[in-house]
């Protein structure tokens, strides 16, 4: 027997090839489409809620109009909402939303009478509930739930006896849809944004321990991996804190105390891993001669950010060990500022020219000082939030109730009307979107009425649904629905038609109907979803009064009818979208932020005044200012982000920019914190202002004209290069409270050298925004399609 044959008889038998498990094809595709399965969840419980309210007012009840309301309802508040949080906050909003849905039926009934009363009434309503999802991202989250119990009653004219009826079937839903999501597969608490602090938290000290025992080390080639794997980790923690930020079309926080401080995480976690910690690493990357004060104080920094992400895993857990953790911070940072200052150099004072080693020693030694108060600027301001927010966790339900919040916390009222303040500006994209929206539902109101359409209700659903921000993204919208209607009506046509007038056949199918109906718009695509929902719409109106495949021929019209207004509109109404604001909101943004970086350094000087310290208060106006503008920016952005097609500017620039004014805006936080906690106003400091005031100026004309150049795509100024000249002025400038009386330095001295390091960090800020803003106002890079989080990465 040959070898050839003795290996043929040993192989083993070739393996029987199984046809695929149909259970398992489904269920990893529904992983791969729909993680977490949040679509599918939605779609269950409508599933069997729709048809059990339907079944309840048409069988039992036996009122149309009870089942029409009921069967809408449930549509509305089961698969267009899905709130977040604990569960009883879910409860709580759910049967908020169905109080609010119950007021805007009684409203949209009465304005039905009259056409021009329900025009304006849509338009008004459109635009209170476009408008009002600025305020918290659970009012952003019920916006298409809150038109449609105003859209249905008023595109349905009925006398205002019928009120009651629709009100009634409207509760039986809401009712209903409490009950679900309370015990039909319960969604765990979802709090993404916390979950992805808690890792940039943990990432961000890791980085720092590395960072430490690479520097202690002397930059050994043993220690090097960790650190670069810990620099790549922060790296792509921050980023996917970021991306989760810019996933939703909508800032992603409520009005709890709790949301908004956890929320302000995002630009501290951001503004200390791109910003302060890059930057450091990039001018120090190992100092020859460590120094064991910074070493202490970045210790302290990462054992707070340890705290801190312990904290938020455990809100409502005792702040003690965090608190202590800040205390050992503020006692290194102490220890360095008095040993920094102490050491300084003397005979500074009355430098002259040729003495330039002596002042290059002073700067040095303030530097590693100054660069650790950075650090533990923006350190201790995520620990405050931090603490913040587990305090307005651990709050009872009275303070609760009475809306008490912590120290340095608005009230919500407060909160709501200062967010929305905030977008009551001509630039702001959410007014402009608010605006066309409300202008393209009163238009389809006035239209299904003027043609007397079938069911006007299709017509501003329809015109809901296709508008965006834009009138490219909104015509390529109309067609992708009416082309998703037309598969629509003719699948669901052929199944009616092949039921015929059997409606317990309708019954049977209306769950598997609706269910797919669910799934399909988050798992499949946008057409799908207009395919599922006229299936839906057809096995619906031929259950309440059947009138056979027909009624899909009037839903192919009204959505026709729908997407031409809705185009009209937007080619009226702003129609190049985000895409033409970015520029403008990163010019606002830019200015006022730099302004606000300039009062608060006049704010500082006024304590080096020649005359005498001025008490004036802090720039807290260009401070709210500053936020306002980055608010809108941030909106600006989510809104480019969620345009469809090619960005004309590579998300990684855009994104750039962004992260630019998040940093100026920041960085005025701290030139303001720094001088707030001053009292020392003794001695003569004019020169000291000069200096201050004058690096000031020139960096408010940098940013100005950039903010120029990127809203009118002109020039974008070169880069500052570092005036060492005056850097060698301010330390003469306040070389004698450096040196102090005592031979030890002056905290008030230190502080306008730090000051000046703050402007300086602004300064070189300006050589990673160049590039950016060249590619923006040029568009010479070739823009290719990326995602919100490659584009973080790189910032």
């Amino acid at each position: 027997m040959t070898a050839i044959d003795q290996t043929q008889q040993s192989a083993p038998p070739p393996a029987i090839r199984r046809p695929p498990n149909p259970v398992r094809v489904v269920h990893d595709w529904l992983r791969r489409h729909d993680p977490g399965y949040g679509a599918l969840r939605r779609a269950v419980r409508t599933a069997l809620i729709m048809p059990a309210m339907l079944a309840l007012g048409t069988k039992v009840i036996g009122n149309p109009l009870i089942a029409t309301f009921a069967a809408f309802g449930s549509f509305a508040m089961l698969l267009l909402v899905d709130f977040t949080g604990p569960i009883q906050d879910r409860i709580r909003a759910q049967a908020l939303l169905g109080t609010a849905c119950a007021a805007l039926i009684a409203l949209g009934t009465l304005a039905s009478q009259t056409t021009w009363i329900s025009v304006v009434g849509m338009a008004v309503v459109a635009f209170a509930v476009l408008f009002s999802a600025v305020i918290s991202s659970v009012m952003a989250s019920a916006t298409t739930a809150l038109l449609l119990a105003f859209i249905l009653p008023v595109s349905l004219p009925g006398p205002a006896s019928q009120v009651p009826d629709r009100i009634a079937g409207w509760a039986m839903a809401a009712g209903a849809s409490v009950i679900a999501i309370a015990i039909l597969w319960p969604a765990a608490t979802r709090d993404p944004i916390r979950v992805k602090a808690i890792a940039g938290c943990r990432a961000i000290a890791e980085r720092l321990r590395r960072e430490v025992a690479f520097i202690v080390s002397h930059g050994s080639a043993e220690t090097l991996p960790d650190y670069r794997a810990a620099i790549d980790a922060a790296n792509a923690a921050v980023s996917d804190l970021y991306q989760t930020f810019l996933q939703t079309p909508y800032r992603p926080t409520g009005l709890t105390t709790s949301d908004r401080a956890v929320v302000r995480l995002v630009d501290d976690l951001r503004w200390c891993n791109t910003i302060v910690l890059r930057a450091q690493a990039g001018a120090h990357p190992h100092p020859h001669t460590p120094n064991p004060r910074v070493r202490a104080v970045k210790d302290a920094a990462s054992d707070v950010l340890e705290r801190c992400a312990e904290l938020l895993s455990a809100p409502g857990a005792s702040s003690g060990p965090l608190v202590e953790a800040v205390g050992s911070l503020h006692d290194a940072l102490r220890r360095l500022e008095a040993r920094a200052t102490s050491e300084l150099p003397s005979e500074c004072e009355g430098c002259q020219p040729d003495a330039q080693p002596m002042r290059n020693k002073v700067v040095s030694a303030l530097d590693p000082s100054f660069r650790a108060q950075e650090l533990s600027f923006v350190v201790l301001q995520i620990a405050a939030n931090t603490n913040v927010a587990a305090a307005a966790a651990r709050r009872g339900w009275v303070a609760r109730v009475l809306g008490r919040q912590p120290k340095g916390f608005t009230g919500l009222l407060s909160s709501a009307g200062e967010r929305a303040r905030t977008h009551l500006d001509p630039s702001s994209i959410w007014l402009h979107n608010s605006l066309r929206g409300a202008a393209a539902l009163a238009l389809a109101v006035l239209v299904a009425d003027i043609v007397n359409v079938q069911h006007g209700f299709w017509v501003a659903f329809g015109a809901l649904s296709v508008l965006r921000s834009n009138a490219l993204a909104t015509g390529q919208n109309t067609l992708r629905a009416v082309i998703g209607t037309a598969v629509g009506f003719g699948v669901g046509g052929a199944l009616v038609y092949a039921i015929g007038s059997d409606t317990t056949v309708l019954w049977i199918v209306l769950p598997f109907v609706v269910l797919f109906g669910g799934i399909a718009p988050a798992a499949i695509s946008f057409v799908a979803g207009q395919a599922a929902f006229t299936m839906v719409l057809l096995f619906l109106f031929n259950i309440i009064a059947p009138v056979g495949w027909k009624i899909g021929l009037v839903r192919i019209e009204d959505v026709v009818i729908g997407g031409a207004v809705s185009l009209a509109v937007g080619l009226l109404f702003w129609p190049h979208g985000a895409g033409r604001s970015l520029g403008r909101a990163l010019a606002r943004a830019y200015e006022q932020c730099v302004a606000y970086l300039a009062a608060a350094v006049e704010f500082g000087v006024g304590r080096c005044d020649p005359l005498g310290p001025t008490h004036s208060e802090p720039p807290r106006q260009a401070a709210l200012a500053a936020a306002a503008a980055s608010r809108r920016l941030d909106d600006t952005f989510r809104s480019y982000l969620a345009d469809r097609g090619v960005k004309q500017v590579p998300l990684a620039d855009v994104t750039r920019l962004v992260t630019g004014v998040t940093g100026v805006r920041l960085a005025a936080d701290a030139v303001l914190a720094l001088w707030e906690s001053d009292t020392a106003h003794d001695g003569e400091r004019g020169a000291a202002r000069r200096e201050l005031l004058a690096g000031s100026a020139r960096i408010a004309d940098w940013y100005g004209r950039l903010a120029t150049g990127l809203e009118h795509r002109g020039e974008v100024p070169e880069p500052q290069e570092r005036d060492l000249q005056a850097t060698q002025r301010l330390v003469d400038a306040v070389a004698h409270d450096l040196q102090g009386a005592d031979g030890a330095g002056t905290a008030t001295g230190v502080r306008v050298v730090w000051t000046g390091d703050h402007l300086d960090a602004v300064r070189r800020l300006e050589q990673t925004l160049v590039a950016s803003a060249h590619v923006a106002v040029t568009h010479e890079v070739p823009a290719e399609p990326a995602e919100p989080a490659a584009a973080a990465s790189t910032a």
